[in-house]
Parts: structure tokens; C-alpha cells; sequence
């Protein structure tokens, strides 16, 4: 890969202060949504600090994707708040918000989906940098790098999303959000789409890049043993409400609540 440029020469966006005394990464105050007349999350708190990871997980419903994009700012919540660093990201004028915006990045549920059909994929993973002030060669230098980071071969980036496997694809979408150097990742179901062996493989990559650069990791899942391979902390959802949070080990370990020895039964 001599194509791809020393990791200095590219700029990274920091958009986050990143001290000892800095506040925590990811802070959710009192986070409720309603679509209509309906409740779909109520009172969700948590801080996530600087390198650490959460698993959201519940059952279909629990209200685990909107917990989700309401983190990613892609939503405005009724009540409550989200903090990216200590920052208000819903109060902040558009154009602060989109400073940040480099900083926070999404691996969604469906990787065909999320992949411009129409578009080579080397576009679409680059898409983000727009944002940055780079240069052409830079861009495509990190194309190369973040492609190399997720197992695949530069020639990839020439092709078209139906060309790739689902793993493939979900490679592809981690290589996207990973493209800006974001300090937190938001993957919803990152694996629900892949057969088991795939999902082996993606889980490492996840555990490599977290363990590499430091990544913060917000992950929604139905899957017990990614939450606990991948997760520090979790956070069990039922109607919207959390009835449990705390570390993964003990959560899944030696769950308090009968919903979570309920729920750690079923998906067994």
C-alpha cells in the first residue's frame, strides 16, 4: 500500500477538546421523543467518557434506533438533552453544529441502503470529507488508508455497491464513518444484516479500531455476545424506558431487573 501517505499528512478534524478534565465524550440528559401521541422513549440519561463503548439492547420496539439518531443530532428530541463534549447539540447554531459534525459518525443498519447505488463506492466513502479543508490528493490518500484499514483492496474503490457482498458493504459503510478520524461511532445493528461468519469479522474489525485509535462506540444490538465482547457499559431499553444500565459484565452477567433476565433469556 505505498499509494497511502503517512497518517500525519492527512489533517484530522478534532473537533473536541481532549483533556483529563474534559467533560464526557457523549452526555444524555433526561432524552424523551414522541412521534404523534406516542411515547417512544421517556427520562434516558448516560455519559459515555473519551474512548469507551455502550450497547443499547432490547427488544424490537424498545425504542433503540430513535435512541440512536437522536445522539447522531439526526432528530430533535422533545425533552431532554445531548451533549457532544459538553455541548449543547441541539441548542448550537447550524454551522457550529456541522463544525462537530466530523467528530460524531454513523454506521447504519442496512449497508446496501446506506451506499449511493448510483455512485462508486470510493465516492461515497470520501463523501464525508467534503467537510474538511483537504486537498484532492489528501482525500483520495485517506480513501486509500480507511480502505486498507477494513481489509479491502484499493481497486475497490472503483466498483458499485452491488458488486460487494453484505459483509463487504458493511466494511465499506465502517470505512465511511471512519474516513472523518471521528473520536465516537454509532452503529445501529452494524450486524444484524451478515451471516455468522461475517459477523465474526466485522466484530473484530470494531474491536481492532477501538482498541487502536481509541474510538468511542455507542452500539444498538440485539446481540448479546457483541454488547459483551464490544461494550464497556449497557443500557437495557423496554417501551422507551431504561430499566437497567451499568457495566456489560455485571448487566449481563447478573442482571437485576426481571425485564433484563427475561430479555437475557430469549436471546439466548
Amino acid at each position: 500500500m505505498s499509494a497511502i501517505t503517512d497518517r500525519a499528512s492527512v489533517p484530522s478534524p478534532s473537533p473536541w477538546p481532549s483533556s483529563a478534565d474534559a467533560p464526557a465524550l457523549l452526555e444524555v440528559e433526561g432524552l424523551g421523543q414522541r412521534y404523534g401521541g406516542r411515547t417512544v422513549l421517556k427520562d434516558i440519561s448516560f455519559a459515555l467518557p473519551e474512548g469507551e463503548s455502550l450497547g443499547i439492547i432490547g427488544e424490537s420496539g424498545a425504542g433503540k434506533s430513535t435512541l440512536a439518531r437522536l445522539v447522531m443530532a439526526l432528530e430533535r428530541p422533545r425533552h431532554g438533552r445531548v451533549r457532544w463534549s459538553g455541548q449543547d447539540v441541539n441548542a448550537m447554531p447550524a454551522p457550529a453544529r456541522r463544525a462537530l459534525r466530523p467528530g460524531v459518525q454513523m454506521v447504519f443498519q442496512d449497508p446496501y441502503g446506506s451506499l449511493d447505488p448510483r455512485w462508486r463506492v470510493g465516492r461515497s466513502v470520501v463523501e464525508p470529507l467534503a467537510a474538511l479543508p483537504m486537498t484532492d490528493a489528501q482525500r483520495q490518500a485517506r480513501l486509500l488508508e480507511v480502505l486498507a484499514e477494513v481489509g479491502l483492496e484499493p481497486d475497490a474503490a472503483l466498483r458499485f455497491p452491488h458488486q460487494f457482498s453484505g459483509g463487504q458493504r458493511q466494511r465499506l459503510a465502517i470505512a465511511r464513518a471512519l474516513a472523518t478520524r471521528p473520536r465516537l461511532i454509532v452503529a445501529d445493528e452494524p450486524l444484524s444484516a451478515l451471516d455468522v461468519s461475517v459477523q465474526a469479522q466485522i466484530l473484530a474489525l470494531l474491536r481492532e479500531l477501538q482498541r487502536r485509535d481509541g474510538i468511542s462506540l455507542v452500539i444498538v444490538s440485539h446481540d448479546l455476545a457483541a454488547v459483551e465482547v464490544l461494550c464497556d457499559h449497557a443500557l437495557v431499553l423496554r417501551g422507551g424506558e431504561a430499566v437497567e444500565q451499568g457495566p456489560a459484565s455485571r448487566v449481563l452477567g447478573e442482571p437485576r431487573h426481571p425485564y433484563t433476565r427475561d430479555l437475557l433469556a430469549a436471546l439466548a
